[in-house]
C-alpha cells in the first residue's frame, strides 16, 4: 500500500504532552489507522496501541481501577486507542489515566463524533485537543505532485474524490465499486450501531436529495415532505450524518439587514466521490450538467480542509438576499469579512452591489480553476 504523507502527523507530534489527550476524528477510511502507524514510527518512546473495536480491549479497559490501568500501561509513556468511540465510558477512563499516571500521553481516534466527542467532551475539559482528518487535501497532494500534475488531475478528483485508497485504484469501475461500498456500508456503520437506526434507506434518500442541492438553501420542512418524515426527524438525521463526517453545514450570514436570508442552511459533502454515489453519476465533467455544483462542493471542501489543518478558527457562512444576490462562501476572522464566489469558468464576476453597500470594508474574490491552488494550499 502506498503511504501518502499527512499534515496531521507532525501536528499531533508537536502537540503531544504528558497529561494531554489528542483526539483524532474523521470518517471511516480516511486514513486514521495509517496515521497512527506513522506517528508510532516517528517516536522513540514506548507506546501501547489498542483497538477499541476489539472485544478484548473493551474488556481490558472496564472497571475503572487506577492500579489496573497502571499495570496495563506498564512502562509505556504513550497510549493509543484506535476507534475509541466503541469503548463505554471512554472519557472517564482516560480522565482517570491522565490524572493518576505520570508522564502519560494519550491519542484517541474515532470515526464518529456521536460517541467519542460526547463521551470525552465534559470529562476531558482542559485536557484534550481535537484534530480532524479528512480525505486527502490539495495541500497533501503537493507533497508528491507538482502544480501541473495537480491541475491535470482536478477533474478526476471532482468526480472520484480524494479518499486515499481511490488513488491506488486505476480502473474506473473498481473506483465506483469502492465508493459505493464505502457510502452504503462503512460511513453509515456508526449511525446504525450507536443510534439503533435499523433501516438506512431514509438516510440514503436524504443524502440523495442533498446531493442535488449543492449551493442552494435547503429547507428541512421541504425535505421532510419529500421523504414523508417530520422536520424533527430530518433535523436529527442531518445532525447524525454530519457527526459521522459525510456532510457539513454552512449557515447564512447576516448582520440583521432585512433583505438577508438566514433561515435555511446549505449542505456540502466532505468528499465529491461520496456525493457522486448519491447522484449515481460518474460521467466526466464534459458530459455533465452539474459541473458548477461539482466545482463548488470540491473547492469548498478543500477550503474547509485548509482552514482546519491551519487551525484557523474564523466563522464560515454563505450570503444571500431575497432578490437573489449571493456569495457562496464568507469568512469572518479578526473582525474582517472575506467573500468568495465559486465559478467553474474564468469569466469576470462582479461583486454584488448589496454586499458592497452593506459591507464596504469587506473583500470579494472569485475562485476558479485558474487560481484555486493559492486558496487551498
Amino acid at each position: 500500500m502506498i503511504y501518502y504523507p499527512r499534515i496531521l502527523t507532525d501536528q499531533v507530534l508537536n502537540y503531544m504532552k504528558p497529561g494531554k489527550v489528542m483526539l483524532i476524528v474523521g470518517a471511516r477510511r480516511v486514513g486514521k489507522t495509517v496515521l497512527i502507524s506513522r506517528i508510532t514510527e516517528k517516536i522513540t518512546e514506548p507506546a501501547l496501541v489498542l483497538n477499541g473495536e476489539d472485544f478484548t480491549t473493551q474488556d481490558l479497559l472496564q472497571g475503572q481501577r487506577i492500579e489496573h490501568y497502571r499495570s496495563l500501561i506498564s512502562n509505556n509513556t504513550l497510549l493509543i486507542i484506535d476507534e475509541a468511540q466503541k469503548i463505554d465510558n471512554i472519557g472517564q477512563i482516560v480522565k482517570l489515566m491522565v490524572d493518576h499516571i505520570q508522564n502519560l500521553k494519550i491519542i484517541l481516534t474515532g470515526s464518529s463524533a456521536l460517541n467519542l466527542g460526547n463521551r470525552c467532551g465534559e470529562a476531558l475539559t482542559g485536557r484534550k485537543i481535537t484534530f480532524q482528518l479528512y480525505p486527502l487535501s490539495i495541500q497533501e497532494f503537493k507533497n508528491f505532485e507538482n502544480d501541473l500534475q495537480i491541475r491535470d488531475r482536478l477533474e478526476e478528483r471532482m468526480i472520484f474524490g480524494c479518499y486515499p485508497e481511490i488513488w491506488q485504484i486505476k480502473d474506473k469501475s473498481e473506483r465506483i465499486d469502492y465508493l459505493k461500498e464505502l457510502a452504503n456500508d462503512y460511513l453509515f456503520r456508526d449511525i446504525l450501531q450507536i443510534e439503533n437506526i435499523r433501516n438506512a434507506s431514509k438516510l440514503r434518500d436524504l443524502l440523495r436529495l442533498i446531493s442535488f442541492q449543492i449551493g442552494k438553501e435547503v429547507s428541512n420542512e421541504e425535505l421532510g415532505r419529500q421523504l414523508s418524515m417530520s422536520k424533527t426527524t430530518v433535523d436529527r438525521y442531518l445532525d447524525l450524518l454530519s457527526k459521522v463526517f459525510i456532510i457539513f453545514k454552512v449557515e447564512g450570514f447576516s448582520r440583521n439587514l432585512r433583505k438577508e436570508i438566514t433561515k435555511n442552511n446549505r449542505w456540502y459533502f466532505f468528499d465529491n466521490g461520496i456525493r457522486n454515489v448519491f447522484t449515481a453519476n460518474f460521467n466526466t465533467v464534459q458530459l455533465r450538467q452539474d459541473t458548477g455544483q461539482l466545482w463548488e462542493n470540491f473547492i469548498i471542501s478543500e477550503r474547509l480542509k485548509y482552514l482546519s489543518y491551519n487551525r484557523d478558527y474564523g466563522n464560515i457562512y454563505f450570503w444571500r438576499t431575497y432578490d437573489k444576490q449571493e456569495i457562496d462562501w464568507v469568512e469572518e476572522r479578526d473582525g474582517k469579512l472575506y467573500g468568495y464566489e465559486m465559478k467553474w469558468g474564468e469569466q469576470k464576476e462582479k461583486c454584488p452591489a448589496a454586499w458592497k453597500r452593506a459591507y464596504p470594508d469587506a473583500s470579494f474574490s472569485v475562485i476558479h480553476p485558474g487560481n484555486y491552488l493559492e486558496w487551498v494550499g
